[in-house]
């Protein structure tokens, strides 16, 4: 599959819906690393690459405030929220919490055709892993864990995590690069999987345990290599 280069994000729009494509413009730069935390986002340079007016890319850039994305700054604008280790910690507690107790509800509850499709997630993540974009392996990442959360059969539960995806999806993003093999990383689902299709709601806890302390591990290791740690984190 061929990948624009990261300038075409940035091409001409002629659609009338302005906001919501620059929106997600500006959104995949961040996720794909092009505009890196901490770094403004210079509205009248956006506008111009894009052909469009500034309205349009600061409307933009207010939502992807409320969705966590950006930091605003008075007088200075708005700028890519900088991740902490903390923020790591505390969001990799809850996230594995609430996704051990989908895995367990869902190896109860989930009918056998939503398991099947589960094991399909991975064989596709698989498959493609060498031909994806940065952008495209979190997708596919971040929707194999939302569906566990789908199936549970806890729409509650499917709610919380909803709300926590953009932070979830930008600490993946900012282990991808780190990855030397994507197979690999692909391939580590694929315990889970497994466990699932017995239905050994143990053992697919046990396996996803295992899986999101490790991607943990790494989000610290690449939030204290970029020294975006705070002192009274580390």
């Amino acid at each position: 599959m061929d990948h624009p280069d990261n300038d075409d994000l940035f091409s001409s729009i002629q659609s009338p819906d302005l906001v919501a494509i620059a929106e997600a413009r500006i959104q995949a730069a961040i996720l794909n690393g092009q505009i890196a935390p901490g770094e403004r986002i210079v509205e009248a340079e956006l506008a111009r690459r894009m052909g469009i007016s500034r309205a349009p890319v600061r409307e933009a850039a207010r939502r992807l405030e409320s969705a966590g994305l950006l930091t605003a700054r008075p007088r200075h604008g708005f700028f890519v929220r900088t991740l902490t280790g903390q923020e790591a910690d505390d969001l990799y507690q809850v996230r594995i919490d609430l996704e051990l107790l989908g895995a367990r509800l869902a190896c109860a509850q989930a009918s056998d055709a939503q398991l099947a499709r589960l094991a399909l997630l991975v064989d596709h993540m698989v498959e493609q892993s060498s031909r994806l974009s940065r952008a495209e392996r979190v997708a596919l990442d971040l929707g194999f864990h939302a569906y566990i959360a789908e199936i549970s059969g806890n729409r509650y539960l499917q709610r919380l995590f909803g709300n926590m995806q953009t932070e979830v999806r930008m600490f993946l993003s900012l282990n991808e690069p780190s990855y030397e093999d994507p197979h690999f990383v692909a391939e580590s689902h694929r315990p889970i999987v497994q466990a699932f299709a017995r239905r050994d709601a143990e053992a697919a806890q046990a396996a996803l345990r295992f899986h999101l302390e490790a991607a943990h591990d790494q989000t610290r290791a690449r939030v204290d290599e970029a020294g975006r740690i705070a002192p009274e984190s580390a």
